[in-house]
């Protein structure tokens, strides 16, 4: 699959690059796909969710009334769960919520969504390119020159570049990660993918492995 290569003003520079059909034109599979998008989701949980029970609410432990005679329902202490300010039954507790998957999985998530960006028409590669200095204006003139400013877009570095992250993290609709820290979340969450010349070649070493 043949894709060619613009640079940061929007033009085509003649060349191309044809992707690997071993990682953007396998057969997605979906439920990979789903079980490593929860395992994301599920370790972005901090799980410091926690309510007090009886044992831990502050107040006396004498007992209400005596037990019988006094017509009314029996009563323990003020701690109770039947009383406002009492203690839960069965409150959230804190935890963790992260679960393991095998990496083979999760390379098949990363490609199948990668196939479905690749399917979609949904892959813009750019020329590689480098910023001096962090300026939010600059990212955005780029974005508007490859028509995919109104868009939620991912650009994917063959390294990090603190410059071009600096400028992008101000925007809404723009993330820029490098290819060793791509995931299947941001892959599908994105509309526009765009992969820097480098980034691709880095991505299909890292997947082929």
């Amino acid at each position: 699959m043949e894709f060619k290569v613009v640079n940061i003003e929007g033009k085509e520079t003649g060349n191309k690059v044809t992707l690997s059909d071993a990682i953007f034109g396998i057969e997605p599979n979906d439920h990979a796909i789903y079980l490593d998008v929860k395992q994301y989701l599920a370790n972005q949980r901090q799980g410091t969710h926690k309510s007090k029970q009886r044992n831990e609410i502050s107040g006396s432990t004498r007992k209400l009334h005596k037990q019988k005679g006094t017509g009314g329902s029996r009563k323990g202490s003020i701690k109770s769960p039947m009383f406002k300010g009492g203690g839960r039954v069965f409150g959230p507790q804190p935890r963790d919520y992260s679960f393991k998957l095998n990496k083979k999985l999760k390379a098949l998530a990363r490609m199948s969504a990668l196939t479905y960006k690749a399917k979609n028409n949904d892959i813009v590669i750019l020329e590689d390119f480098q910023m001096e200095s962090p300026k939010t204006k600059n990212f955005v003139n780029i974005m508007n020159n490859l028509k995919i400013s109104d868009k939620k877009s991912l650009l994917v570095l063959a390294g990090m570049s603190e410059a071009i992250y600096l400028s992008s993290r101000n925007l809404q609709k723009a993330k820029v990660v490098s290819a060793s820290d791509i995931n299947t979340y941001d892959l599908l969450n994105a509309d526009k993918l765009v992969l820097t010349s480098g980034s691709v070649k880095s991505i299909e070493e890292s997947l082929s492995k």
